[in-house]
């Protein structure tokens, strides 16, 4: 018997044993993609219906539509353990990061931005589009073990630097950053902190009201089990409120039905980084994605997938696979080095397991839904098609 095949689970714990009915996906394929796009449960799918009956039964239901936004505010708060006046409702993370870009005053002596070569690269962009306005970014190389270098990061805080731009986990190698000791030296210096939440929300247990950074990023269609079209973006009231954006919409005034148009009048909280009309057939599935992760609850997926991931791993290494993540920097998804990554994906796909690929790599990533035979069969897949993997 193969050793990754004794990380059995008690039934009592197989989240799969309860929740996997409500996925329908994998009556079809093996679903291990999370880190791209989450499975649909059927609530989420009715949601889409709900949607589109409120078009057919009533034409209009600017109420509910309204009321929707204002759902995925409260149950994002709640995941987060935050207040619903920190959170921002917007239509991806790029429409966030953008807006808090136009805030920022790049003209004084402090007007550099300090990030990493982990970053996605809409974030990356954003940094460098802001050079026409004066702002100065430098990136700083990661590690051969494809973590986020923190010493020389804190070495490049100083007193000009006005943001410190992290991500929790890499998209490309699901390498995790360690951020405290950057948010703790970044506090010191007088620096702000975004921290891009993307590809850990969901899958990691967050509570933004200890972490300490002043702006948090993400969406919810990942491992949040939402669609695409919603993301979000929490500001820490105490260290945030002074930032006004410049790039803004109707739903960011203080007052959206006053209509106003001849004066500038941004939302005292987070809505003030909001913009136009929001992306409304999509916070359908959002509210009942973040529902669903809620009543599952965090602490019991991450526990859960835990040991789905340190059977993977092992059942990786026992083939001779090369593993990308570093195993103690290890977060929702593991990256396995490929000869050719889209041959792979490929690959596994005649096999009928959905997986993804960046940078050389193979993306797995599982999730409360997925079980030891998912994982079983993956490494099988991947001990047939070895001829695709860099051996270790």
């Amino acid at each position: 018997m193969k050793s990754y095949e004794r990380h059995t689970l008690d039934v009592k714990t197989d989240l799969s044993v309860k929740y996997r009915v409500d996925f329908p996906v994998f009556e079809h394929v093996t679903y291990l993609n999370s880190c791209s796009q989450g499975a649909i449960a059927k609530s989420v799918r009715q949601s889409f219906t709900t949607y589109l009956n409120s078009l057919e039964l009533h034409g209009s239901t600017w109420g509910d539509w309204a009321g929707q936004q204002e759902k995925v505010r409260a149950l994002l708060a709640k995941l987060f353990n935050v207040t619903p006046g920190e959170m921002a409702v917007t239509t991806s993370t790029s429409a966030a990061v953008s807006s808090l870009a136009s805030a920022l005053d790049f003209s004084s002596k402090r007007n550099r931005i300090v990030t990493t070569d982990n970053e996605f690269p809409a974030i990356g962009q954003i940094w460098h589009a802001q050079e026409r306005r004066g702002a100065r970014v430098t990136h700083v190389p990661s590690r051969s073990d494809n973590t986020v270098d923190v010493e020389k990061l804190i070495r490049e805080i100083n007193e000009e630097t006005l943001l410190v731009s992290i991500t929790l986990v890499c998209f490309r190698n699901g390498a995790l950053t360690d951020i405290a000791p950057i948010i703790e030296a970044a506090k010191k210096a007088g620096a702000l902190v975004l921290l891009d939440s993307y590809q850990g929300a969901g899958a990691m247990n967050l509570d933004l009201s200890k972490i300490g950074a002043d702006f948090v990023v993400g969406g919810v269609l990942k491992y949040m089990l939402g669609a695409p079209g919603v993301g979000y973006m929490y500001t820490k009231a105490e260290t945030t409120k002074n930032l006004i954006p410049s790039s803004t919409g109707w739903f960011a005034a203080k007052d959206i039905f006053k209509m106003g148009i001849h004066e500038y009048d941004p939302a005292i909280d987070a809505r003030r980084f909001e913009s136009g009309t929001p992306p409304i057939p999509s916070l359908y599935p959002a509210v009942a994605g973040l529902e669903y992760l809620l009543a599952v609850g965090m602490d019991e997926i991450v526990d859960y997938v835990s040991h789905l991931h340190d059977a993977l791993r092992t059942g990786i290494e026992e083939i001779g696979g090369s593993i990308a993540t570093p195993a103690h920097a290890h977060a929702a998804m593991l990256a396995v080095r490929s000869t050719d990554e889209n041959a792979l994906v490929a690959a596994l796909e005649t096999e009928k397991i959905i997986t993804s690929c960046r940078d050389g790599n193979l993306r797995i990533s599982p999730h409360f839904y997925n079980n030891m035979e998912d994982i079983d069969r993956t490494v099988t897949a991947l001990a047939k098609h070895k001829a695709l993997l860099k051996t270790s």
